[in-house]
């Protein structure tokens, strides 16, 4: 298979498998970003159209789900604002013969199975067919060249900590989020959180600097989405139960990296490490969600149901002179 092909075909694979506070002014918006609102309508009419034509959302409706789905529409539609953003300001424009291709393969075409798919993933594969095929699969090839302008000069410089155990009445997360918000408290807050854990023992890091070449899976992760004078919480691998806290010191996208060792990243990392790109293009443009939907999740990229329900947190160090 040509390499243009295999694009093409992970891209499509991408789109039929997918899986990487107050509310908004105006009455009846879905989300709000910069000037411009998305509205309830708007995405109650995907809501509509997906149920009119997708069994597994009828599916959805009789088991009164459809909620998930509202927050997937609105996931994709805000990533869609950022990504058609962030290429303006980058001055890219989707490859046209990659579009169509991709569309050529009509990825969207077949409905979503209701049956033998990982429930997680069935409202993002509701919510991509509903919408416009091709606006879809532009945003996924504008994602893939963010990362691809990018990829070998980005490069991250953090502190970190680590929670590996449940305690009486706090859960890793409950815990991973008090410490960042210790963390957070001050410019030398940091500094002093990791060194008693060090002193009692935890896994922790001073100074750790992580080329993206050297790791296509982290570069797709809020280690490198967020801003220096950040500290985040999150839990990197579903597999594993630790949490990790860390204060991002540096974020480099200038610099191609000169290193040893380098892993190529697939088509689909890729799209993630675009997509984690985009996460400052949020923070800038004020992003705010109708509370119906839940609450922005940066660590994820998506609405998450409620502030209690995200996978983990970005704080802003208070007293940073860092952007």
């Amino acid at each position: 298979m040509s390499r243009s092909r295999a694009v093409v075909a992970v891209l499509a694979g991408v789109l039929a498998l997918a899986g990487c506070g107050s509310g908004p002014r105006q009455v009846g918006a879905a989300f709000l970003i910069g000037n411009h609102e998305v509205t309830q309508d708007q995405v109650q009419a995907l809501i509509d159209k997906a149920v009119r034509e997708q069994p597994a959302a009828q599916q959805l409706a009789q088991q009164h789900k459809l909620d998930q789905l509202g927050r997937a529409i609105v996931s994709q539609l805000v990533v869609h604002e950022l990504v058609t953003t962030a290429a303006r300001h980058e001055g890219l424009t989707a490859d046209e013969n990659l579009v169509t291709q991709t569309l050529a393969q009509d990825p969207l075409a077949a409905p979503v199975p209701t049956t033998g798919v990982d429930p997680s993933q069935v409202p993002d594969q509701i919510a991509y067919r509903a919408r416009d095929h091709r606006e879809a699969v532009t945003d996924q090839v504008l994602m893939r060249d963010l990362a691809l302008k990018y990829f070998d000069k980005m490069s991250v410089t953090f502190d970190y900590t680590s929670v590996v155990s449940e305690r009486p009445g706090a859960t890793m997360r409950d815990q991973a989020l008090a410490k960042a918000e210790q963390m957070a408290a001050n410019p030398a807050a940091a500094a002093q959180v990791i060194q008693a854990d060090t002193a009692a023992g935890a896994e922790t890091s001073v100074g750790e600097r992580v080329p993206a070449v050297q790791a296509p899976d982290l570069a797709a992760t809020v280690v490198f989405g967020a801003l220096p004078g950040s500290v985040i919480a999150f839990q990197p691998s579903s597999q594993q139960a630790a949490w990790i806290v860390a204060v991002i010191r540096q974020r480099d996208l200038n610099t191609r990296q000169s290193v040893d060792q380098t892993t190529e990243p697939t088509a689909s990392q890729l799209v993630a490490i675009g997509q984690r790109l985009l996460e400052p293009y949020a923070d800038v443009a004020g992003l705010k969600i109708n509370p119906r939907y839940g609450v922005w999740d940066p660590v994820a990229m998506t609405v998450a149901p409620s502030a209690a329900e995200t996978t983990g947190a970005v704080i802003s160090v208070k007293g940073s002179t860092q952007p």
